[in-house]
């Protein structure tokens, strides 16, 4: 079994728990929520409504990253983002920003962003590692292949969990390379990115695994396909997405157990309530092998 890493990223919160971080897409295409925030106002509202649930850190993102969907502009992707993230750190919310883009990362923390949740591991975009490091901001560096038009045609993998180990290992070199402090890198193994779906289920059977990097781990199983395709009826018909949430807190258990230091979800007081009794469980497991 491999040792755990590190419970804690530099300059974020740390509860006795793992975090929950609250997805808050302003897009007008997610797949579970697209064009439900798109409306600034809107999305302050749902903004607030994640943090009054007990979301540690609220996640803004302007580019939607499901199978097929297509890139808006650097300048569409600011003017969705920007006016989101500013009001709900001027009210003291922690607000990450989900991008891929430097220059969208830059806007989100010079108004007040406090993470880089980046699905490309700085692939994407060659600036983005050199930003992250310059604006000393903690970063969360995903496992990716390929962006969301053609990721599902990079699918093939010798083993899947050490592959993605593999990969990450030379993404968070690159990281390292950059500037970026090692005690402010979370790494994500990219649950459905580039992934079948049973290969995603061998990559969460495989945490323990993903241990080996040293870096804490964030989860991200939200409502995605893959838990719709298990869940699926008799006629083969996918579970719709917003039916998925009962599925997300199950893997929310798992993950918290499993070691992971934060559960990305849309659902944030069920996944809360998920990670305090894992951390609860985990306890009590200890104190009774203190005891034999």
């Amino acid at each position: 079994m491999h040792a755990r890493p590190p419970r804690y990223v530099e300059g974020l919160p740390q509860p006795d728990r793992p975090l929950v971080m609250g997805v808050l897409n302003v897009t007008p295409d997610s797949f579970s929520d697209g064009g439900r925030y798109l409306d600034p106002t809107t999305a302050v509202r749902r903004g607030r409504q994640l943090v009054a649930e007990g979301a540690d850190l609220v996640d803004v993102g302007g580019e939607s990253t499901r199978p097929g969907a297509t890139r808006p502009t650097e300048q569409e992707e600011i003017d969705r983002v920007v006016p989101v993230v500013s009001t709900l750190a001027d009210e003291g919310a922690l607000v990450s920003v989900d991008t891929m883009r430097a220059a969208v990362a830059n806007e989100a923390v010079r108004c007040g962003a406090v993470l880089v949740n980046d699905v490309s591991g700085g692939r994407a975009d060659e600036n983005m590692l050199g930003t992250v490091a310059r604006l000393r901001t903690p970063y969360v560096l995903m496992h990716w292949r390929a962006h969301s038009l053609t990721m599902q045609q990079h699918a093939e993998y010798a083993d899947v969990v050490n592959d993605v180990l593999s990969e990450l290992a030379e993404r968070l070199e690159a990281a390292r390379e950059a500037n970026i402090a090692p005690g402010r890198i979370a790494v994500d193994p990219g649950i459905g990115f580039s992934k079948t779906a049973e290969q995603n289920w061998d990559v969460l059977a495989g945490m323990e695994r993903l241990h080996a990097l040293g870096q804490p781990l964030l989860i991200a199983t939200s409502r995605k396909r893959f838990l719709g395709s298990l869940l699926a009826d008799g006629s083969g018909n996918l579970r719709p997405p917003r039916l998925r949430d009962d599925a997300t807190t199950a893997t929310t258990t798992l993950a918290a157990a499993a070691g992971a230091w934060c559960i990305r979800t849309h659902s944030v007081r069920a996944s809360l309530d998920a990670v305090t009794v894992a951390r609860r469980w985990a306890v009590g497991a200890r104190r009774v092998d203190a005891i034999r």
